[in-house]
């Protein structure tokens, strides 16, 4: 190397650690005179600056960082530092290092710098890996090393080492203003110019279910020169296409999955009927109808209500829902100046409570509807009526719309046998149904609340009234409306629950958007996506209006799919997408699209018939009709691609020919659904049969044996895996069937026992 290098190399070395050591840490020659070292007062500088401006921020979850992999490449002035001063030994700069970690002043000042104890304590590991695992250091972190070793320097001249190294495995430090920003949701109105820039009239139709709310908007949505409805289901957003296109008013469909254009060369209709989350907010209306708008407290899809309230852009806008939500309305409506019009409604059909629950599913009448809030439950009672040789129609919220109109149309038919249905739910909108009655099999639901935590809880009074007010509608044969539960205790509860007013709504969902996403991905490009959806709802600020929506669907696609090479925005559409998590068919699919799509490979007819075996046979038992429901599902997320991606879902029109192929299919099956119940019946019975019992048995001692054998099991393995709880759980026995054969099993042992016991005296007495 020559002079002149080395010279320029010391020179710049020296001027570097000069500055480094005089300008804000330390200074060498008072290094242990704590009252002139200006460490504290920068520290004391920054503490303050740090603690007035947190005053105005919500805490970090600062769990959510993940610390970033530091490349060890080698520097160009790796050995100049060996070469001005001397090799490091490892083992006292680890015991600097360790000195460093434990000084409380350097804690705080991280501190002032974003990085708290966790975060501290992970930078600090991932330094000391760095510095002890290096062959070489670059040149002025060597020399201050050195010079603390040799007592030349002090210990805090690390710092701005250890902060530059905190900074490549911690990136969103250098940024977090810029990420606080882009997660500010606190006003949320200002997303929206096109409708900011119009005065926009506000209506509210509030009153019950059954009251004509929705008719009186829909006649105005009916009557304006251009409209858009919102509704909730695609069952809804269906119905209002067809009144309006036989009303004469040339209206298109627009849901997730379907696309409707009257006009035969595709030219879009001045009115629309769409399901919530596609209404678009930069097209100018004359009208626009927004259903059920309490359910803009949603913990999963209340942003999509609250993005059509705030942002469609129509010159009067006809809100129709539960009165509880008109205050809350109101208040949102003041954040954008505009005033809102109430206009209240009552019920048109009376329904009552009765005084007497059903207790028994021979008490059942014409026009009877029993809700479960279980599948299982469904297949359970549909067994029984059948037994009682009564016909019943199902609707479940996994069926196909079709299937759920074909079981409304059968159920409603006069001429049809079929008189008492069996539902969940599902029944509380988007069907019209002729109910007398209805009876709550059970009063408790599973739910999520805003956490994304599941729950098993009473049902709400709002919920209550909803599938209450299904009874006795104004447009059925049936005027007047009954309500009651199946059990006697029930009842009370229920009353109880009918007699409380609803709860005032209190605030509106929000969600993330692409853009927004891909904001914070240009800042934290090493992110996954999940990861970045965590840091944003942990950054995000909302006022008091407003809560984050529950992203674990969301979360769940993005780490399914985050080992598979897609672009950003790609990788957001896919995890928007609307699945049933809980079917295996259905995530297994959903990878295989997303795979099929990484490598730029179309999704054509052929391959999505090969990956779930199409043609498929009609269901010979329960298993079965749950594939096929899967299967539609399937089909369903291939059509909500092909909007996003046409040129790589192509075939959209071949999809949803053989779609209705299957609702077919699931539609017979449904009909027929007894029958498959009773084969999975058999199926079980088979399967019970194989274990070898003495022939002697009675049939009562061998359902005891098989009881006594899984009782005794029941500590080897979890109790909801035992035969008592499968059969439950999958819907072949009920609760007071199994009370019943446990009963039967305790009689049985107990003559037996006394048969064996006279038998024992009798012996003794020949002896």
């Amino acid at each position: 190397m020559s002079v002149n290098r080395c010279i320029y190399l010391l020179s710049r070395c020296h001027i570097r650690y000069r500055v480094c050591a005089s300008t804000s840490f330390s200074t060498v020659t008072v290094a242990n005179n704590t009252s002139l070292h200006p460490t504290r007062r920068t520290s004391e500088k920054l503490s303050k600056r740090h603690s007035s401006s947190d005053n105005s921020s919500r805490p970090l979850d600062t769990s959510l960082f993940i610390p970033l992999t530091v490349k060890s490449d080698e520097v160009w002035d790796a050995a100049i530092g060996a070469e001005l001063t001397q090799p490091l030994d490892k083992s006292e700069i680890l015991k600097v290092l360790n000195r460093f970690y434990k000084r409380k002043e350097m804690q705080k000042l991280a501190a002032d710098q974003g990085l708290d104890a966790r975060l501290f304590h992970q930078a600090f590991v991932s330094f000391r890996k760095y510095v002890l695992e290096m062959n070489a250091l670059n040149a002025d972190l060597h020399i201050i090393l050195s010079d603390i070793c040799c007592g030349a320097g002090h210990i805090d001249d690390i710092f701005p080492y250890f902060m530059r190294h905190a900074k490549q495995i911690f990136p969103m430090l250098d940024c977090m203003d810029d990420l606080r920003k882009i997660s500010d949701l606190r006003v949320p109105a200002n997303w929206y110019p096109e409708a900011r820039a119009i005065q926009r009239k506000i209506i509210f139709h509030a009153g019950p279910t059954n009251s004509g709310k929705t008719y009186h908007a829909i006649q105005r949505y009916l009557a304006a020169k251009s409209g858009v409805y919102c509704g909730p289901l695609k069952l809804l957003a269906h119905e209002i296409y067809e009144k309006s296109n036989d009303a004469g008013v040339p209206c298109d469909l627009v849901t997730g999955e379907e696309r409707k254009f009257v006009d035969p060369q595709g030219r879009p209709s001045g009115h629309i009927a769409s399901t919530i989350e596609m209404c678009s907010v930069t097209t100018p209306y004359e009208v626009a109808v927004i259903d059920e708008i309490q359910m803009i407290k949603d913990p999963s899809r209340g942003w999509a209500w609250t993005r059509a309230l705030l942002g469609l852009c129509a010159e009067e806008i006809h809100v129709c829902g539960e009165s509880a939500a008109v205050d809350f309305v109101t208040e949102l409506m003041f954040t954008t100046g505009e005033e809102v019009e109430v206009r209240n409604y009552k019920r048109l059909t009376p329904f009552s409570i009765s005084n007497h629950a059903v207790e028994s599913l021979d008490n059942l009448k014409p026009g009877d509807c029993i809700v479960c809030f279980s599948k299982n439950d469904i297949y359970s009672i549909s067994r029984q009526i059948e037994v009682r040789g009564l016909e019943c129609a199902v609707i479940y919220g996994s069926l196909p719309p079709g299937t759920k109109l074909a079981q409304a149309k059968k159920f409603n038919d006069p001429d049809d046998p079929c008189k008492i249905l069996v539902a969940t739910d599902a029944i509380g909108m988007g069907l019209n149904l002729s109910i007398r009655r209805i009876i709550f099999n059970s009063l408790v639901k599973p739910s999520v609340n805003e956490k994304g935590e599941k729950e098993l809880d009473t049902i709400s009074t709002s919920q209550a009234l909803q599938i209450a007010g299904r009874a006795g509608r104004f447009s059925s044969v049936f005027k007047e409306g009954e309500v009651t539960t199946m059990q006697r205790d029930d009842l009370l509860v229920l009353k109880e629950i009918l007699g409380k007013p609803v709860d005032p709504i209190a605030m509106a969902g929000l969600h993330p958007t692409a853009e927004q996403i891909e904001m914070f991905a240009y800042h934290l490009p090493h992110a996954t996506l999940s990861n970045l959806i965590d840091i944003f709802v942990s950054l995000a600020q909302v006022d008091g209006l407003y809560f984050v929506c529950n992203i674990d669907d969301f979360k769940f696609l993005a780490d399914m799919i985050q080992h598979i090479p897609l672009n950003l925005r790609s990788r957001y559409v896919f995890c928007t997408a609307p699945i049933n998590k809980k079917q295996p068919f259905v995530c297994t699919s959903f990878l295989k699209f997303a795979r099929q799509f990484s490598r730029d490979e179309p999704l054509t007819f052929d391959w999505v018939c090969r990956n779930m075996n199409w043609p498929l046979a009609p269901p010979k038992n329960i298993k079965d009709l749950v594939h096929l429901e899967a299967v539609h599902d399937v089909l369903d997320l291939y059509l909500w691609l092909s909007y996003r991606f046409m040129d790589m879902f192509p075939d959209a029109n071949l999809i949803r020919e053989i779609q209705q192929e299957l609702d077919g299919i699931i539609q017979v099956g449904v009909r027929n659904i007894t029958r498959l119940i009773r084969a999975t019946e058999n199926h079980s019975a088979e399967t019970t049969a194989s274990i070898r019992l003495p022939d002697s048995d009675t049939l009562p001692q061998r359902r005891g044996r098989v009881l006594k054998a899984h009782n005794q099991r029941k500590e080897l393995r979890p109790s909801d895996s035992s035969l008592s709880s499968r059969l439950l759980r999958d819907g072949l026995l009920t609760k007071e069937l199994l009370e019943q054969l446990q009963k039967e099993w305790v009689r049985e042992q107990s003559q037996h026992g006394d048969d064996l016991v006279s038998t024992n005296k009798g012996k003794r007495k020949k002896k």
